[in-house]
């Protein structure tokens, strides 16, 4: 098929190629066959033939070299992905002789106008350093150039080349530290990870330690303006107070909101960089997302757990109030189980003992006999850290050593041997309850343990150790090697206690190991016979037998396996490990004091400077034209801006969506880049602009009432938060800063204010208090909002999209109810529930969900209320308690579940004052979504920005009556919550939505086409949500 002329085959070819690798199949051997379709003029093909080609290229290099000279013909093509897939081959062919055309080919694709390329250049010098390191320098200029590039797509990727290459060289990071603070939240997951660990190492070299135990934080380090000399010479001698640099501050600001990232590794990399970066104050922000991880895979489970195991040893109070998360599960795995114990024992204290007391009872129960040795040891270990159960736990280990399992009474006997070392003289009774079931063990460990007891303790058990000894001396020879050698310990004690009874014991048992086949055993006897027997050589070793072998000796520390572990950075390979591996670099210590900050300042670049101020004067001279202006004029510019401001934000939301792909193009890129220069660099001056404006606007409405300054304040919040909603990580950054979020929340209430006086008086919304409070005097009504009433609504809001993409109710809203608990399962009690379609007032991540209770019993109901919710994480606003139903009634309550846009059932438990019910709402999906209005174009320009991976389509087969517009709207708003779209074309029909939990639109098509067939296609970021509801329309649109 490779040797074919037509197109169509070789691609066919290619394609069971490429199928073969992916399941790790041998294919080098057709290496000749498809280097020679390499020059393909299809582009298709062009693409799987280098993807071929990298996998092969190394070991076939010299049929690889023949085709040197078509890569880089490739690398001039005018396709992104052409120019990028031939660097990336030849940077595979690991020959020293094309180092110089490498080279060439990187220095040119850094400077290439496509950010993919860029990014596979900085790919490709990781590969070139590792196949030349001589060319160490010329790599660094690159890059260094491309640490400046201010796309996302490639910051990850530079920064991981950085990490390779030189992590030494920090000068490079000091002019390019903000900007990657600030493109981090955009970056792709995995170039996140990279950057983050960069950062906490630049971090610990330039910055101060905010540890510092007598230091005060002080924000606002500026003198009182009344301080005596003498105050100031007696402040000079005290610690001065700790001021955080803001660039400090910046990273952990910044950081912060990708703890909610659904990227493991990327929460694990910032909860490390707060635990070796923030004060210790702010360390437990991370806390919450790490139990978060906790129900991920199991290898996320032990990496997680190893971390956090680490930090409950130095900081209990962070993970304490989520002690339950630790709590065993029986499905979990040993390794699992092991950790969670470690980190329940690091947790205990006086008032949480008796509770993980209880846990490990139940533990040493476990058939697992791995984890049940473990628990044993970590009940010794909470009874030497907490001296007030020392006795229980004692005592609860002597009971054990009647189980009927060997390796518990084993572990047992070695704990308990650790634990009377510290109070012997209180337990002879033990040892003596131990020295009865001697016979009975059998594991090699717990015999040894008990022999060492009753010799370091002989005098204490003055009759039973002889006769232990006796026992011992007639299975010597059988005992394993360390049963021996504290047979010989306890013989040789023995003879310097009481000699008259066992001397010839003694002799006896050293005669036996004389001649052990154990050489370490023939040792030790020999070196106890010249200690304790005197004869003429040993004669003054003799004296200090006593004091050698009888010397008192420390209890031992039982101490956590982690304890030394915090030495390497949290999240390593060698943290996980314990040993320092290759390629670990350490963190510095904090320097004494702070170098130079002005080494990160930036020179402002001018387009970005000029860009904000043009926006300031349209605005000034659109306010300045009238005093009393045209309201249907103020409407349309205002309109207008707002319109762009959802756009852009939405486009800037798409692009850093998109950029995490690798397959984005160019041009977004370049809009995005542009976006983040504008935000981050024109601050300073639209904030001046906007301050002008703002005075202007407070002339001019100067002749309003102060409750219209209030009326005003929930819109202003409305479109704040509207605007930061296209993108989650975008408002939680905005969220902990300080000193930007007044500016565009100013620019916000400028736009929207407008837009909600010229609302009709007709429509009476929440939105419209400052309609009703402006009102003149003739309008009566207007004085039963009172202030405090306006106050309290300020902050209330039923949209929460940007105003090109309001939300509405649905036009048709069928009442599907589904039944939640039958009259005969709920002992009287029934309910049935229905999706009503309308924002949830408790929360706008939330679906409304109506239920309706009602009383099949003959006698009353009291308190029926919602229980225990599984997961317990699950968000549900609960409907308040029912306190009594009459038979025969019913009673309709709201709720609000969050199911994050998933379909998963929201289990609950349905209880009543007596009984409680098992029950669970599962959604369709249609029920996760709301309508939005939204005119033809802005339709066409949001579902462009959601091609690709995020089309799903199918050819459907209509019925009969679903052929006009209005039956097909009506078969598509019965099953999804959708706003319909007006459109000028008869065959096309859209409907417009988004997902409530994540606010991600999902965009539906319908074009109609010849002999009763239709096109369907929904675009969406939610690609499981949107095949799910593709099954459920085109089944409710193919029948009748």
């Amino acid at each position: 098929m490779l040797e074919s002329n037509k197109e169509s085959l070789k691609l066919e070819a290619m394609k069971r190629i490429v199928q073969l690798i992916s399941k790790g199949k041998n294919a080098s051997d057709l290496f000749p066959a498809v280097v020679k379709n390499v020059a393909s003029k299809n582009i298709e093909l062009k693409k799987l033939v280098y993807v071929y080609l990298v996998r092969y290229a190394e070991e076939q290099q010299d049929l690889a070299l023949l085709s040197i000279s078509t890569f880089q013909r490739a690398l001039k093509d005018p396709n992104q992905f052409i120019r990028a897939s031939a660097l990336r081959v030849l940077s595979s062919v690991r020959v020293p002789i094309i180092v110089p055309i490498m080279m060439l080919a990187i220095k040119e694709a850094a400077s290439d106008l496509s950010p993919y390329v860029r990014k596979t250049s900085a790919h490709a010098i990781q590969k070139l350093y590792s196949l030349d390191p001589d060319q160490k320098e010329q790599l660094i200029e690159v890059i260094e150039k491309l640490l400046k590039d201010k796309s996302t797509l490639v910051a990850g990727s530079v920064v991981m080349a950085f990490e390779e290459v030189c992590p030494d060289r920090i000068d490079l990071i000091h002019k390019n530290y903000r900007k990657l603070c600030n493109l981090l939240v955009d970056v792709e997951e995995w170039g996140q990870v990279v950057i983050i660990n960069m950062l906490t190492r630049y971090a610990r070299t330039q910055f101060t330690s905010p540890w510092k135990e007598d230091g005060v934080f002080d924000e606002n380090s500026e003198k009182a303006f009344y301080d005596s000399d003498s105050e100031e010479k007696q402040g000079q001698r005290e610690i001065k107070p700790y001021i955080m640099d803001p660039d400090h501050r910046l990273l952990l600001r910044n950081t912060k909101p990708l703890l909610q990232s659904r990227n493991t590794a990327v929460v694990m990399a910032v909860a490390q960089l707060y635990w070796h970066l923030a004060p210790k104050h702010e360390v437990s922000i991370v806390t919450k997302s790490l139990v978060r991880l906790l129900r991920s895979h199991r290898e996320v489970q032990y990496v997680v757990l190893q971390n956090i195991a680490t930090m409950s040893i130095q900081r209990k109070g962070m993970f304490e109030p989520y002690m339950k998360s630790f709590y065993v599960r029986s499905t979990d795995a040993t390794h699992i189980k092991t950790l969670k114990l470690e980190i329940l024992t690091n947790l205990a204290n006086e008032a949480n003992i008796s509770t993980i007391l209880r846990e490990f009872q139940t533990y040493v129960k476990s058939q697992d006999k791995a984890f049940a040795a473990a628990t044993i040891q970590a009940i010794g270990r909470c009874a030497t850290n907490i001296s007030e159960v020392t006795d229980t736990c004692l005592n609860g280990l002597v009971l054990l050593l009647s189980n009927r399992d060997e390796t518990v009474v084993a572990e047992s006997v070695v704990v308990i041997k650790k634990l009377l070392q510290t109070q012997p003289s209180q337990h002879s009774d033990i040892i003596k309850h131990m020295a009865k079931l001697f016979d009975n063990i059998t594991v090699p460990m717990a015999r040894a343990s008990i022999l060492w007891l009753m010799g370091e303790y002989c005098e204490r058990v003055p009759k039973i150790a002889p006769d232990v000894l006796r026992k011992m001396a007639k299975t010597f020879t059988s005992e394993e090697d360390i049963v021996k050698l504290q047979t010989v310990n306890l013989a040789a004690k023995l003879y310097l206690t009481n000699s008259k009874q066992t001397k010839l014991l003694t002799q006896y048992i050293l005669n036996l190991g004389k001649y052990d086949q154990n050489y370490d055993i023939r040792d030790r006897t020999r070196f106890i016979r010249q200690l304790i027997v005197p004869n003429d050589k040993s004669g003054a070793l003799n004296k200090y037998a006593r004091r050698i072998l009888l010397a008192s000796k420390p209890a031992p520390v039982l101490e956590s396996a982690f304890k030394d572990r915090d030495r390497f950075q949290l999240g390593t390979l060698s943290h996980s490990l314990n040993i320092k591996t290759t390629g670990y670099q350490e963190l510095s210590d904090w320097p004494a004091v702070a170098p130079d900050p002005s080494v990160r300042n930036v020179e402002v670049i001018e387009p970005v400077q000029e860009w904000a101020p043009s926006v300031g004067k349209a605005k000034k001279s659109k306010s300045d034209d009238k005093f009393y202006s045209d309201d249907e004029e103020e409407e349309e510019g205002s309109g207008s801006g707002s319109e762009d401001n959802s756009s852009s934000s939405s486009s800037s939301s798409e692009e850093s969506g998109s950029e995490s792909e690798e397959e984005s193009s160019e041009e977004s890129d370049k809009t995005s880049s542009d976006s983040g220069k504008s935000s981050s660099g024109s601050e300073a001056s639209s904030s001046e602009s906007e301050s002008e404006r703002k005075k202007k606007k407070r002339t001019k409405k100067a002749t309003q009432s102060d409750s219209d300054e209030n009326g005003n304040g929930p819109v202003g919040k409305t479109s704040s938060s509207s605007a930061e909603s296209s993108s989650d990580s975008e408002s939680d950054s905005e969220e902990d800063s300080d000193s930007d979020s007044p500016a565009p929340q100013k620019k916000n209430v400028a736009k929207t204010k407008p837009k909600v006086e010229v609302k009709s008086k007709k429509e009476v919304s929440l939105l419209d208090l400052d309609d009703f409070s402006s009102a003149p005097p003739s309008a009566p009504k207007s004085s039963v909002f009172s202030s405090r009433l306006l106050s309290d609504l300020e902050g209330l809001s039923l949209s929460n999209v940007s105003p090109a993409m309001q939300v509405t109710t649905s036009s048709f809203g069928p009442m599907k109810t589904y039944e939640l608990l039958h009259h005969m399962t709920g002992k009287g009690l029934s309910a049935r529930y229905h999706f009503p379609r309308q924002p949830c007032l408790y929360q706008p991540s939330m679906v409304a969900v109506q239920v309706i209770l009602t009383n099949s019993s003959d006698h009353s109901l009291e308190e029926i209320h919602i229980g225990d919710r599984s997961p317990a994480s699950l968000n549900i606003h609960c409907f308040n308690t029912v306190e009594r139903l009459e038979p025969g009634a019913s009673v309709s309550v709201s709720m609000g579940i969050d199911f994050s846009d998933s379909t998963q059932a929201a289990n609950f438990q349905l209880c009543t004052k007596e009984d409680q019910f098992s029950v669970s709402i599962q959604p369709a999906v249609g029920e996760l979504l709301m309508p939005n209005t939204m005119k033809e174009p802005d339709f066409c320009s949001e579902q462009k920005k959601l091609m690709g991976m995020n089309e799903t389509s199918a050819t459907i087969t209509m019925a009969t009556a679903n052929t006009s517009k209005q039956d097909i709207s009506k078969q598509v708003l019965s099953v999804a919550n959708v706003g319909v779209v007006s459109s000028d074309q008869n065959n096309l029909q859209r409907f417009a939505g988004h997902t409530v939990s994540s606010r991600a639109l999902v965009l539906v098509t319908l074009e109609l086409r010849e002999s009763s067939t239709a096109l369907l296609t929904i675009n969406t970021e939610k690609t499981v949500m949107a095949s799910m509801l593709l099954r459920d329309l085109k089944q409710a649109l193919s029948q009748a």
